[in-house]
């Protein structure tokens, strides 16, 4: 039990932060499940490097 009664702007901000902290994660599921599918795909290939790049 907290000595003082926690004021409603921080209960206001919490649930603010909770949506904003979703969101960034929802995103970065999204990243993680792209890069996945991207990988894992049959006709996947690293892109071909000419000669004077590899310089």
């Amino acid at each position: 039990m907290s000595l003082r009664k926690e004021h409603e702007l921080h209960t206001r901000r919490k649930g603010r932060n909770m949506g904003v902290g979703l969101l960034l994660a929802g995103f970065v599921v999204l990243v993680l499940a792209l890069t996945v599918v991207k990988l894992t795909s049959s006709n996947f290939t690293f892109p071909k490097m000419d000669s004077e790049e590899q310089n």
